[in-house]
């Protein structure tokens, strides 16, 4: 009995973090982090940021890819092998695929977008035209907006996602995190313009 509850559960973990291998580790080499400045601090909106936010949008999709491996190796540890490890990771897999393909048309959508990409694209347009909110704008994303390092006003209200950086709160701690929240932001983002 034990054995069976202990394999279905390998399975599952196994799936779930074999999902989850292209935003945990390609984003977070430390050649990718040269040109960001440390985890937490504000990151300016500029190309590489908007960069960034597509290529984690590329890795949030490659993890299908990814999922597929333990969908096939579950299908067939449950025909030719151990039934309860192959249903775990089958399950598991078969769950992450099906949720991402459906984040596609969810309103929420992945933490990453093209649609945040462009937002981005028109707070940096708009800093560098006449309807800039100071003279010399400075925009920063921040954990809780898009905010102005200058005059301090908010110019886009969206909560910072994970974007790869290595974590400040260590290695342990971040991948826990990380595998809780598929790199959603935690806070809710700020509204407030002063």
């Amino acid at each position: 009995m034990w054995d069976i509850i202990l394999n279905f559960s390998l399975g599952l973990v196994f799936a779930h973090l074999s999902i989850r291998v292209p935003l945990l580790t390609f984003p977070r080499m430390k050649s990718w982090n040269t040109q960001f400045p440390p985890h937490p601090e504000p990151i300016l909106v500029d190309g590489q940021l908007l960069r960034r936010v597509l290529d984690m949008r590329n890795f949030h999709w490659l993890g299908i890819l990814f999922a597929i491996i333990p969908l096939g190796f579950g299908w067939m540890s449950l025909k030719y092998g151990n039934a309860p490890l192959g249903f775990g990771m089958w399950i598991s897999s078969g769950w992450a695929i099906v949720s991402r393909l459906t984040s596609a048309i969810d309103v929420d959508g992945p933490p990453w977008s093209k649609d945040l990409a462009m937002r981005l694209q028109i707070v940096r347009n708009e800093a560098d035209s006449e309807k800039s909110c100071c003279a010399f704008p400075v925009p920063l994303w921040e954990v809780m907006s898009v905010r102005c390092n200058a005059c301090g006003k908010v110019l886009l209200a969206e909560s910072r996602p994970d974007l790869g950086r290595p974590r400040s709160d260590g290695w342990i701690k971040g991948f826990f995190r990380l595998l809780l929240t598929d790199g959603r932001p935690i806070v809710s983002p700020s509204s407030e313009e002063e």
